[in-house]
This record gives structure tokens, sequence and C-alpha cells, in this order.
């Protein structure tokens, strides 16, 4: 309940050392002190009395022919202070206790999400390394694989300074503004796009090497879509459930065939890998060089899953998140290295580069059952790493969503399961979308694969780097070395430079759909400066006044404007510094189309003598945004911040705060707010 607080009441004139007054003939003047007289006009521009209604300024003219300012004036802001109600803070207490109950998911299904992907991915790696780099595939993929230990501690210490979903969009978000956070998460989207198109196609080209299936690839391709768009209808947990049982099947089969083919290795001695190595190996010490670099360039695409575990990051339990990276990094180590070696030893190096090698190989070192149950693996596994894509692109579009660069419907649940049924439906139809503009090409797809999965990866040095330097007071448990993190970005971007180099057409498939993205995130965020250019160009052609069709285009357009900056935004303050607040409401106007902007101090056991003024002028300084000051007179805490939120009807992720310090009892992610200031 809000009690409203005197608009203008009178502020008590602080006590002025006053000079002597001086009399002359016929007249009376007090003199005053240059310091007093600054002082004492400071005074009297706060108590200035407003015109109510009339706008904040006049001598500015309109930019449009046929509106005034006051096209612009959004009203003079209130002072008013707010009781938090019984039912206000039972629907905080709720809110509280969902997220955490939201933390459902343990070490091993949070890692069997991500992990279907980066062990599934040795499917459609192995015969594009063995392709490019022979019979030294084996170093180039462990090569790949050591390379993690550069992104595991800066990935925890994003983790654990800001445990929320949709990582590393939401990094960026909460260190940077929201222009760069975009880019972010197109890159972001298209590559859980490509992982999801890539698993699926990879999934029916295997069978229909193995079988003759009765329909053409890319039909199997779009079933497979169709399978799972109904699985990730099903729920979170459920979809979690289903990963495990996929990645406990794949790892009974890859270790099956792990020790039959090192039994029949032994049986059979190093000849066939003596052979190998006599027809594949280079000649000089430069060409071993390049063949390893190369296949290390490749090998990169066998990691891929590994950056999808921080997008769900807030659905792990507390303490899991390192487990999972560790979990997800020794996995791919042990089986993508050691595989290749078993393939390098007992497989002709002629075969090694074709599509179903494993299934050769398990025929060769147990025969047809071993082959159909690899077959059958590769289908499952593949399959789950789309679910592992479509789970984290829900995860990214739901974000976006709270944050208004999407519309609210992408998070609308589904009345049985609860799952947003409207992003896995528009995120299924972006990846067949990208599958068939690319003539269902397989290679075309996983080199956009490849150059996404690398500019994501980038993204988690940068996103540290922003973090430190824009929030350095943040709380973290752990801290990476500033040398790990050049070498992540350094590494990222050598092997982003070294594919682009192996085949340049990678970067330009890779430019148009980051480009599609990146545009359309930006329409979607920037839908009233877009409206003002299509109501400027209507103003400035006379004619189109007059036509009956299209005469009350401009009030429409003038209203759909006004409709869309109605949410209301807000910055909880624990100061009264004006050029604090500036910068905050400075971010608002830069990031945020809205016209209504609340500060929010909880006033509780602290008075800020200057935030009445202070919010006045601000209200005053911003024409098109009405600025309330809005009192609360309960602690700070996430609870009381989640029931504000149901009183004023504005989500806590349109609530910014400052960075909070070392000495903060809550974190972050409790409170669902935007970090936006030092």
């Amino acid at each position: 309940m809000a009690e409203p607080v005197a608009n203008e009441r009178a502020l008590e004139l602080p006590h002025l050392n006053h000079a002597p007054l001086t009399a002359n003939a016929g007249t009376t003047s007090t003199s005053l002190s240059a310091s007093d007289e600054s002082q004492f006009a400071i005074v009297l521009r706060r108590q200035r009395v407003r015109s109510g209604g009339e706008p904040k300024f006049t001598a500015v003219p309109s930019q449009f022919l046929n509106l005034t300012n006051d096209f612009e004036f959004a009203g003079w802001g209130t002072i008013s202070k707010v009781i938090l109600t019984p039912d206000d803070l039972s629907h905080g207490k709720d809110t509280w206790c969902n997220y955490h109950s939201q933390q459902v998911l343990g070490r091993f299904e949070a890692s069997a999400l991500a992990a279907n992907d980066i062990l599934g991915g040795v499917f459609y790696t192995l015969p594009s390394v063995f392709a490019i780099s022979g019979v030294y595939s084996p170093i180039s993929l462990l090569v790949a694989a050591l390379s993690l230990f550069l992104w595991r501690p800066i990935m925890e210490e994003l983790g654990s300074a800001l445990p929320i979903s949709g990582a590393p969009y939401t990094y960026i978000l909460n260190a940077s503004t929201k222009s760069v956070a975009r880019v972010g998460a197109a890159l972001l989207l298209l590559d859980f796009a490509a992982t999801a198109v890539t698993s699926a196609a990879t999934a029916m080209s295997y069978l229909a090497g193995e079988l003759a299936i009765p329909f053409p690839v890319y039909v199997g391709t779009l079933l497979v879509f169709v399978l799972f768009t109904a699985v990730s209808l099903a729920g979170l947990k459920e979809s979690a459930r289903i990963a495990s049982g996929v990645l406990s099947f794949h790892l009974l089969t890859m270790i099956t065939l792990v020790i039959c083919s090192i039994v029949t290795w032994v049986s059979l001695g190093p000849s066939q890998l003596k052979a190998n190595w006599a027809v594949g190996r280079a000649e000089t010490p430069m060409g071993v060089l390049r063949h390893i670099f190369n296949g290390g360039c490749v090998s990169m695409l066998g990691l891929t899953g590994f950056e999808c575990a921080p997008a769900y990051a807030a659905k792990m339990r507390p303490g899991s998140y390192p487990s999972v990276l560790r979990n997800l990094h020794w996995s791919a180590l042990v089986f993508n290295t050691t595989i290749s070696l078993l393939v390098l030893a007992l497989v002709p190096l002629d075969a090694e580069s074709q599509g179903n090698v494993l299934s050769m190989l398990a025929d060769k070192v147990a025969g047809r059952w071993l082959r159909t149950w690899v077959a059958i693996d590769a289908v499952v596994v593949l399959c789950a790493g789309v679910l592992t894509g479509v789970l984290s692109a829900c995860e990214l579009l739901c974000e976006l969503s709270h944050d208004r660069v999407l519309p609210r419907t992408f998070r609308a649940p589904l009345p049985l399961t609860g799952a947003p049924y409207i992003s896995v439906l528009c995120f299924i139809g972006f990846s067949i979308a990208i599958y068939a503009s690319t003539g269902a090409n397989l290679t075309i797809i996983s080199e956009i694969f490849s150059a996404a999965w690398l500019a994501v990866m980038m993204l988690f040095p940068i996103s540290l780097v922003l973090l430190r330097f824009s929030r350095p007071r943040l709380p973290r448990v752990s801290r990476c070395s500033f040398t790990v993190i050049i070498g992540a970005t350094v590494v990222s971007a050598v092997v982003l430079a070294g594919n682009i180099g192996i085949n340049p057409v990678i970067a330009g498939w890779f430019s148009l759909y980051s480009s599609i993205l990146i545009i359309s995130f930006s329409v979607a965020n920037n839908k009233v400066a877009i409206l003002r250019w299509v109501y400027w160009t209507y103003d400035q052609i006379p004619l189109l006044h007059e036509w009956k069709l299209i005469r009350g285009w401009g009030t429409g357009l003038i209203s759909l404007m006004r409709r869309l900056k109605r949410q209301e935004v807000c910055i909880l303050v624990n100061t009264d510094e004006i050029n604090y607040l500036f910068n905050m409401i400075l971010y608002v106007r830069q990031n945020e189309e809205t016209s209504h902007l609340k500060i929010v101090y909880f006033s509780v056991g602290m008075v800020l003598p200057e935030l009445e003024a202070n919010a006045k002028i601000l209200d005053e300084a911003f024409p098109e945004i009405t600025i309330d000051l809005v009192l609360v007179e309960e602690q700070f805490t996430p609870q009381n911040v989640a029931a504000l939120a149901h009183q004023l009807n504005t989500p806590t992720s349109l609530m910014f705060m400052s960075c909070p310090g070392p000495s903060f009892p809550y974190s972050v992610a409790e409170f669902g707010t935007r970090i936006v200031s030092i």
C-alpha cells in the first residue's frame, strides 16, 4: 500500500553564516559570501514549485511537424511510502522458495544434459579429424581436450559470481550494455541451433549408413525434430532423466567398445598401426605441426556441449557446477583420445575418414552384434544432442523474454508440464529453417557449428574481463589467473582463424546467420525507436495526413509507442548521491524502452536526506521519463524485493541494482535483478 508524500514539501534551510548587514542612506541590502550565495541558490532551486500537468521544458522545439513537446512529456513524478501487505510478503517468500526448488539437477543429471552432446560428438568429429590430421589425429584430439583446462577456471569464476541461467548472455548483460549482450545471445542461440541440427542430421546419416531406411535422410531428420519437440515439452526434470538414461547407455557402449578393441589390439599386435603410420606420416617437422594444428582446429568440434552447462546453471543444486564442468572435461579427454587411438591401431587409414568409422571398428573387434549396438547408440546419443540444444535454447529465450528483448509469450508455460512451449516451437522452427536453407547439407551445417561454438567460447573470457572491470566488488568463490583469461581468448581466436583458413566458406555462412539473429534481436528490442522513425517519415509527407485510408495512422502509431513504453522499471538504490542516481537512470534510458521509472529505497534503519530533493531534480532532467521515488519500510532482502515486485506489478528482471560487495549476505541470483553499476 502506497502513502503519497507531499510532492513539494518544504525543505529546511541550512544554517548559513550570513555576512553583516550594511545600511546606506534610504536603502537596506544583505551581503552574502560567494559560497553562501551558491548554497542558498541550490536550496531555492530545489524548492521550485512545479506547474501541475505542464511539460518539463518548453524552449526546445519538437522534431515532429504535427506534434508539440507534450508528446515527449511523460508526466511529473511522485514521492510515496510503500507498506508491503501480508499478501505481498507471502508472495515474496513463495518466489524465493520457488527459486531454490528449481535447483533440481544433481551432478550426474546436470552432466548428462551436456555430456550427451560432448560424447556424442565423437561420431561426427572422428571422420573429419582423420581426413585432415591422419595418423596424428589422437594427438590433435588430445591437444584440443587439454585446452579446456583454460576454460574451466574461467567458467567456474563466472558461475560463482553470477549463478544464473542463460550464460554467457546473462554474464555480459550484467557486466556491459544490453546491445553488447544481444550479440552474445545471437551467437549462443546460433550455437544451440547448430548443435541440434548437426546432431539430428548426423544421427540419420549414421542410421542410413547401417540400414536401408525407407525415406530420405532429411525426412528422418525432421522426424527427429518432431520427436524431441515432444520430449522437450515434457519439462526440464523429465528431460534430464531421459538424458541420464541415454548417457548411461552411451557410457556402457563406449566402455564395451574400448575393452573389446584393447583385447583385439593385444591379440593382433601393432601391425595395422605400423602400416597406417608408414602411409600417413609427414615428411618434415613443419608438415607434422601443420597436420596437428589443422586437426586440432577441427577437433574442437568434439568438445561442443561444454558451453551448454552454464546455460542451465541456475537449475543445478548448489555446489555442483564445478563438478559438472570437471565431469564433462575428463569424459571428453579420456574417451575422445582413447577411441581415436584405437581406431588408428585397428582400422586401415583410408577407411578412418568414413562416417561410420566406429561401426567398422566394432565390427572388426567383436562382430555384427557390437556393430549393431554401436549404431543404435550413435542414433540415440546424437538424438539426445538435439535435446541438449533445445533445453539450453529455451533457457536463453526465457531470459531474453524476461529482459524484454523478446515478447513475454516466449516464457508462456504449458499447463501440464510448465515447459515454455512458445520457446520450444520457435527454436525448433529456426533449426529446421537453417537445415532447409543449407539444402540439408551436413558439411555446411557442421562448419557453421564449428564457428559458432568457437565464437561462444570466446565470449567466456571476454565476459570475465568485463565483469572484473565493471563489477570488481561482486563476490565470487574462485578466481583464476589473468594469464588464463588471455590464453583462452588467444586460443579461441587462433582456432577460429584456423578453421576459416581450412575452409573460408565458414566465414560467409556464419556471418549470414549471426547477422540475421543480431538484427532480429535489435529490432525486437528497439520497437519504439523504429516506430519513431516511421512516424517521423509519415509526419514529413502532408499528403499522407489527407488520405482517408491512412489518416488515422499517426494516432495509432502514437498510441502504440505509448503502450510499448508503459512498462515500469525500478532502480534499487542505497545512496542519495546524484551522480550515482543519474548514471543509473541514464543506463535505463539507453537500454530500456520505458517512460516510467521508480527510484526504490528500502528505508529501514537509515534516512537519506538528499534523496527526495535529488529525485525531483532528476525528474525534471529527464522529461521523457516519469521518475517516482518509492520508500519501502522493510529490509533489503530477496523476499522483500519479490514482494515489492508483486505489489508494483513489475518483474524483478526489470529491477536494477548496483554491484554488491564481499560482505553482502545474499546471492545476486536470489534477487533476480540486473546489476547496472559498479
